[in-house]
């Protein structure tokens, strides 16, 4: 595994990250994933020792995050979703100071990536646009063969043809089964495209941790009119969006199948994209009526069995159910 992190804790004045347990598998490329304040950053954070855990245990390319960090940092490239280097430097500049901290950089592969990305060495950083500071990070984090490339929301500020190509090199550096690649976003047509895996953390808990086909398969979106939503759709739903024609409802294959949703004619059932599935178990949850008075909506017991890297968290993964006037968004 190229990380193995157990029972991680952080604790903030107003923010939690809570006993999440997950492993990066060698030789893949893995999505962090979940809404804003989820807790992706103070992952990627620890990760780099940028914050110091409060329990838990992390390794990290076999070797103790905190005992041997500054070997595993040889081992890293990272990058973040902003600027981190002088502005004032040419590009040329940031590859002299960034490349004396690496036993292993290689000046002509720098310039390789440099080419590609179109980075005219002598303008200065603060010159550069978004998109282009982001590429020479890149180019900088894919210059000293790192086992581990660590990248916060890499593909902002990119248009579709950089993020296209980007993922094309994700695809070519994690080939020889030796390097790994695990980069947070929340643009899920890149997860959908590349990603073998993924962690996907929401409200400071681990929610799923495992394949990506795995997790797009444990679901089923259903759509109906306002007579179709029964209390057994209700009260199972993972999520539950109401508009003024009928719903839409997100139920756990398990329980459609169960249920024998797929037989109803007056249900369209279908695939839900991994965008659908993060809106569905992030929306709002206001108690529901039942029988006997007032009470939440039971929390789903799990997503999917499966390998030891396919774990799920049941303490966040909680029903919610919301309003909106359209369908899906």
């Amino acid at each position: 595994m190229a990380v193995r992190a157990s029972n991680l804790t952080k604790r903030y004045p107003r923010f939690t990250l809570d006993d999440i347990t997950f492993d990066i598998p060698q030789g893949y490329i893995t999505g962090l994933i979940g809404p804003n304040g989820a807790g992706k950053s103070t992952i990627i954070k620890l990760l780099l020792n940028m914050v110091h855990r409060d329990s838990g245990d992390l390794e990290i390319l076999g070797k103790d995050a905190v005992a041997d960090e500054e070997a595993i940092k040889q081992q890293l490239g990272v990058v973040f979703d902003s600027n981190v280097l002088y502005p004032q430097w040419r590009v040329k500049d940031a590859e002299y100071a960034i490349g004396r901290l690496y036993d292993n950089w290689n000046h002509t592969l720098f310039e390789e990536y440099a080419d590609r990305f179109n980075l005219d060495r002598t303008k200065r950083i603060k010159q550069l646009s978004r998109g282009m500071q982001i590429k020479l990070h890149l180019a900088l984090a894919l210059s000293h063969d790192a086992k581990l490339l660590i990248l916060d929301e890499p593909t902002s500020g990119l248009d579709v043809i950089a993020r296209d190509e980007l993922m094309n090199i994700f695809r070519d550096y994690v080939s020889d089964g030796e390097h790994t690649v695990l980069f947070s976003t929340h643009i899920t047509s890149d997860l959908e495209h590349t990603a073998d895996f993924i962690v996907y953390v929401t409200h400071g808990q681990l929610f799923y941790t495992g394949p990506k086909d795995e997790f797009e398969d444990s679901f089923t979106l259903v759509q109906g009119g306002p007579a179709d939503l029964g209390p057994q759709v209700r009260r199972e739903a993972v999520g539950l969006d109401l508009h003024s024609t009928g719903f839409y409802a997100m139920l756990r294959i398990q329980d459609a199948h169960a249920m024998k949703i797929m037989d109803d004619p007056s249900l369209i059932v279908e695939k839900p994209s991994i965008e659908d599935i993060l809106r569905f178990t992030n929306l709002k949850r206001p108690p529901v009526t039942t029988g006997s008075g007032t009470s939440d909506i039971p929390g789903i017991s799990g997503v999917a069995g499966g390998s030891s890297v396919s774990n799920i968290s049941t303490a966040s993964a909680s029903v919610s159910e919301g309003n909106s006037q359209g369908g899906l968004r």
